[in-house]
């Protein structure tokens, strides 16, 4: 059995070539790159998730971003979304920097762990249910091992019902019907409290509908939850 369970799954992830139109369209994205990366050597494969593997709380977004996470190989970095979050997180001191670029730029989350439903940049930032259907097994490994998980933030609508599925299928007792997706919706569990958040896109974030104080009252709120 390894030792260091968490990076084996890793592995297994980032080997991945379940999903044909993903793999392709992955891969495309990777060789005919974005022009302002140019010189950048795309990442290219599925991405894992990442953080503490003692955190309370957990961070579920959609996927990968073609130029983002697919570029960096890990997820949220490199892209304005993961500005908004990782900003966020710093500010409610589950990261030691509110900025994240590469792999390697010293990010280093605590109390906190970071994934995505969909671990392959798809078309136009839309999977298909199958698809997230075959991803998330790996996320239902993930959350088996994260053990100390008390919090779970659902970065959209396309997550909360990711997470919804998982517990169910896992016989966990949840409310019904199922509570409506909104910012800042809690929804206790047995396993974990569920907190909405709107994604950090730029959909939302341009628009005024995701504002920094309001991706605050959650961090704040996820920070209550596990004091």
């Amino acid at each position: 059995m390894s030792r260091d369970p968490l990076g084996q799954l890793t592995a297994e992830i980032e080997s991945c070539r379940a999903c044909p139109r993903l793999v392709a369209w992955r891969e495309a994205v990777a060789r005919e790159k974005r022009a302002a990366f140019r010189d950048d050597n795309y990442w290219g494969r599925p991405v894992a998730g990442f953080g503490d593997p003692a955190a309370r709380v957990l961070v579920l977004g959609l996927a990968p971003a073609a130029h983002g996470g697919n570029r960096t190989g890990r997820v949220f970095t490199g892209d304005r979304s993961g500005d908004w979050l990782f900003a966020a997180m710093h500010r409610a001191g589950f990261a030691n920097q509110p900025t994240s670029v590469a792999r390697d730029d010293g990010l280093v989350l605590t109390d906190a762990y970071v994934a995505a439903a969909v671990r392959c940049a798809p078309p136009d930032n839309k999977p298909t249910r199958d698809e997230r259907n075959q991803c998330l097994p790996y996320f239902v490994r993930e959350l088996d091992l994260l053990e100390h998980v008390r919090v779970i933030v659902t970065l959209g609508a396309f997550a909360y019902e990711a997470l919804w599925t998982v517990l169910r299928d896992d016989d966990v007792p949840l409310p019904r019907p199922r509570p409506k997706f909104g910012h800042g919706v809690e929804v206790p569990t047995s396993r974990a409290t569920i907190v909405g958040c709107f994604h950090p896109s730029q959909q939302n974030t341009f628009t005024g509908k995701l504002t920094e104080p309001m991706l605050d009252a959650v961090f704040t709120r996820a920070r209550e939850l596990v004091s």
